[in-house]
């Protein structure tokens, strides 16, 4: 695909994290990749690099330094922050407003997330036919057939759904389940990816901006699964001229994919960056060299471009 203007094809990236065992393969382009429960660690750090029989204490010293703040894991607290009555033509409802903040550091980009009772109980009910004797003892506030707007049920609910949520975070098979991760992802990203369909890139990324760090703390054992959300990210800014930015989403992008060349976004990925990369003046021939070395490896037909992958994300 390589032309006078625009140089080379997708290839492959340097090895970074890849995902853990236990994990299932990228699913289909109809959401993004969500795996099983994965072993104990949290993160994915690459195996600790030999350690040099010249080094000082004070090198080790800080090398284990280093090696403890790359394997510390994730830790999120749930807060329900308030709850508001709303009212529609046909229905009326509660909203809770979830607020998730990573503990241990200040938390820039906490995450907060509207969410009413039929959200948290199809969570309850997905999670029972995946995890029934692992949740067995997490208790979930009932349905009333009266009172549910009263000042002090909601109040009451408020406690119940935060103690629910750390409950479930606290089991490692849960807070790594496709039902939980979507529970607290999915209706954004999925508004998200609706926006850039309708071409709305600048209401896509307000929305990508404040979920995508929410994506990225709840997947730390597989990071290639928030690959979908910064190749939108990529592409509304390409979209809106603003290719700094697209090119430091892709990189992260790559990043996060590490080695598997058979992960979909592999070659739209490398693709958009060779062009990106030639366009802003950087080096584009190491990127097209493993495009290149990829296709050598396992010959594939032109598919989808990252735009046209992405459009088909959360249909």
């Amino acid at each position: 695909m390589a032309s006078a203007e625009h140089p080379g094809s997708p290839g492959r990236t340097g090895p970074v994290t890849q995902c853990t065992a236990g994990t299932k393969p990228e699913a289909s382009a109809a959401g993004p990749d969500l795996p099983h429960p994965g072993p104990d660690e949290d993160s994915d750090a690459d195996s600790s690099p030999s350690l040099n029989s010249s080094m000082t204490t004070r090198e080790l010293q800080e090398h284990w330094r280093n090696e403890k703040r790359c394997w510390k894991p994730v830790k999120l607290l749930f807060e329900i922050a308030s709850a508001r009555i709303e009212e529609r033509k046909v229905s009326k409802f509660v909203m809770y407003q979830v607020v998730v903040i990573q503990t241990g550091s200040f938390d820039s980009n906490k995450a907060i997330l509207d969410r009413r009772y039929s959200d948290f109980e199809r969570l309850q009910k997905n999670l029972l036919k995946s995890f029934g004797e692992e949740i067995e003892d997490v208790p979930f506030p009932k349905k009333h057939l009266m009172g549910n707007f009263t000042q002090e049920m909601i109040s009451e609910r408020k406690l119940a759904f935060k103690e629910y949520l750390s409950q479930l975070y606290a089991i490692r098979c849960v807070r790594r389940s496709r039902e939980f991760i979507d529970f607290l992802t999915r209706a954004e990203l999925k508004e998200a990816f609706g926006c850039l369909r309708a071409g709305q890139y600048t209401k896509a990324l307000d929305i990508l901006v404040r979920a995508v760090p929410l994506q990225e703390k709840l997947t730390g054992h597989c990071p290639a699964m928030v690959v979908p959300a910064l190749c939108a990210t990529l592409v509304c800014h390409r979209e809106l001229e603003r290719p700094l930015e697209a090119f430091a989403a892709g990189e992260r992008a790559l990043e996060r994919l590490g080695a598997r060349e058979g992960h979909r976004y592999f070659a739209p990925l490398l693709d958009a960056m060779i062009r990106l990369a030639y366009a802003l003046g950087k080096d584009f021939v190491s990127l097209q060299e493993r495009l290149e070395e990829s296709q050598l490896r396992k010959p594939t037909s032109r598919g989808f471009t990252l735009k046209e992958l992405t459009v088909r994300e959360y249909l």
